[in-house]
This record gives structure tokens, sequence and C-alpha cells, in this order.
């Protein structure tokens, strides 16, 4: 795994999932590798009522019901949609569900406007073709076909962000469960083996980009993964993906539980002043996701360890934040600047603490994108 600058979760928990189907002895769907309840076990980690001999450790932090609702769906034969807000995990949920239950979450299409029916079915080795004509040895199968036949877990990242005709082609897919192969004379239907399902993602801000037709909406259970506003749970995921980073870098470097709340904090009220605002212009282009709100803190750690004091300051923290916030020049660094003078200031007079620090690393970060 050393030489993986991301390893799959399959791989990176290898060691959890072999234990944990060691010791599985419930009931399991299909040719699942764990059973249901064991896959919501490795999803959000183990208790004490489990009596497990080790402690599993909680990687997706949400609604219990939002996983149980998805192991569900996967153990029937419809797809699985997972639709919220960019930064809410989606993504994450999904590649865990995969590799849970097929010990494969690799088998990924990416939506795109330039995705076409190929990358969803098939296509073919253009030399082989010429030299022997076409077979089944001279096709390439796509992932979702690949999941079909070895009855695993295809995902399909950013549904809506691809075009009808490739959304249309799921229909059939995900309703008579096999993709015919015309250009060939015998064996040219790839039927898909039990096991076999699809987990979709889509942002829910991307709706009118090119929306899922009602017959392909029948064949998702959708879930809704809703943003994160729970404080608690929120710097629980931060601080679980910070102790990740630092450990995939090798630094030792020390957060301050003070500055993980100057940035929840900041995003608490950036996300009010988002919700108050009474047009676009007086929004932050931001989502201001947990997600983003961790690529804050990864910058903010990464400055201070190469070009730092080794020790993460509020003046870096309010630099990465506006760095990492202001995406339109000038509205978004004007939204910024009043944030600052009518939040940040007065909080920095009246509780003191880490805010006036952070005031000053924002003000010499917008003078600087200014």
């Amino acid at each position: 795994m050393s030489d993986m600058l991301r390893a799959p979760a399959e791989i990176k928990y290898a060691e959890e999932l072999d234990w944990l189907e060691s010791v599985d002895d419930g009931p399991k769907p299909f040719a699942w590798r764990l059973s249901p309840k064991m896959v919501r076990l490795f999803i959000l980690g183990s208790e004490r009522a489990d009596g497990l001999d080790r402690e599993i450790s909680q990687k997706w932090f949400g609604d219990r019901s939002f996983v149980e609702r998805s192991i569900v769906t996967l153990a029937s034969d419809r797809g699985l949609l997972l639709i919220g807000d960019p930064g809410t995990g989606k993504s994450w949920l999904a590649e865990l569900l995969a590799a849970a239950i097929c010990r494969n979450s690799t088998l990924v299409v990416q939506g795109t406007a330039g995705t076409t029916e190929d990358h969803i079915k098939y296509s073919w080795n253009v030399s082989m073709v010429i030299a022997k004509g076409q077979s089944r040895e001279s096709m390439i199968p796509s992932p979702i076909m690949t999941a079909m036949e070895t009855g695993a877990i295809g995902r399909f990242e950013e549904l809506t962000r691809s075009t009808s005709d490739v959304q249309d082609a799921l229909i059939s897919i995900l309703s008579e469960k096999y993709i015919s192969v015309p250009e060939l004379d015998s064996d040219n239907i790839v039927f898909a083996k039990p096991g076999f399902s699809i987990i979709a993602t889509a942002n829910s801000r991307d709706r009118g980009v090119n929306d899922l037709s009602s017959a392909l909406k029948r064949r998702f259970n959708f879930v809704r993964i809703p943003v994160v506003t729970n404080k608690k749970s929120e710097a629980e995921i931060v601080r679980f993906r910070t102790e990740e980073l630092l450990r995939r870098h090798q630094i030792e470097l020390d957060v301050p539980p003070t500055l993980l709340d100057v940035l929840l904090q900041s995003f608490a009220d950036l996300r009010a002043s988002a919700a108050a605002a009474g047009s676009e212009d007086e929004k932050l282009e931001s989502a201001l996701s947990t997600a983003e709100q961790i690529g804050v803190l990864e910058d903010a750690i990464l400055h201070s360890n190469f070009f730092g004091e080794r020790a993460l300051t509020a003046r870096t923290l309010a630099s990465s934040l506006v760095g990492s916030l202001a995406r339109r020049a000038p509205e978004d660094l004007a939204i910024l600047n009043k944030y600052l003078h009518g939040v940040v200031e007065p909080r920095g007079k009246e509780e003191g603490g880490a805010w006036p620090e952070f005031l000053e690393g924002g003000r010499d970060a917008i003078a600087t994108l200014s």
C-alpha cells in the first residue's frame, strides 16, 4: 500500500475486512463477502454492545438509517442513488459499501459531458479486431459490464453530469440485467450474475444539468445525504480526515482544539450568512461543505509543516480559508471581507483567544489577493 497515492478502501482496510469475514456467521445475500450487519459495522464502526474481540474504526459519519437503507437496497435488485450537496461523503460511502460487499470498489464510471454509452457497456481493441476480427477476446468490457460478469458492485459517479443517451443506456442494464453485443454472432449476451448492482451518486446542485428521466428514477432507490450541520459530528469527520492526512504524510504537527473550533465556527457563520443572503452574488461560490472544510485544514497543515514553524497557527488557518474559498474576484473577496469585519472582529474583541490572530491572517490574505 506504501506505493499507492491513495489506496482503495478494500486495500486500506484489508485487515479489518479479513477479520470481519472470519467471524461473520450472519446470512449473506448472493455472493456478498460480509453479511448486512457486518457491512454496517465496517462502515459505522463497532460499539461495546457488539461484543467483538477487536475495535472496528468508524469510517463514515452520518445517520445510521442512511447506511442501513443503502445496504437493504443493494440486497435487492434495485440500483442505489446517493444524492446530496457536494462534499457530503456520497462517493466515500459508495466506496465503503462496495469494498465491504464485494471487496472491489474500483469498478467506477465517472459521469461527464464526454461520457459515452461505450463507457458503461463495452468498446473494442482495434488492433485485435483488425488482426482476428470481433470476438469476446477483442472486446473491452466497461467497469459496469465487469461488475455484471463478476456479480459485483459497479459505481457511477456524477450521474446527472452525463447526457440523457448515457443515462438511458442504464435503464436496460438495471431492468433487464444483461447487455447485448450485436456485433457478435454467438455468445453475444452478457448476463449479470447474482450480487450485481449499481451505486450512483448525484449532486443536488446539478439539478437541471441532465435531469434523470422518470424511467431511470424508478429503477433507483434514492438516499439523500444531508449536509452535516451538527458541530460534534462535523468535528469528528474533520478530526478523522486530519489524522489520516498526518499519518499519510508522516507529519508530526499539533492541531490545537481551539483552532479546530475556530474553523468549525467560521464555516457555520458563513453558511448562516449564505442562507440569509438575498441573491447569489451575496453567497460564496463554495458549497461550504465538510469536504471543503477538510481541504482548508489540510492546506493549512501542509503549509505549516513545509513553510511555517511546524505548528498550526490561526494566521495560517485564516490564510488557507481565504485562499480556498475566494474563487471569484471581487465577489467572494468582498463577502469574506464583510465576514471578517462584521463577525470575526467583534468576536475577537469580545472573546479574544485565537480570533484576533485569525482576523489579521484573513485581512492579509484578502489584501494579497485583491
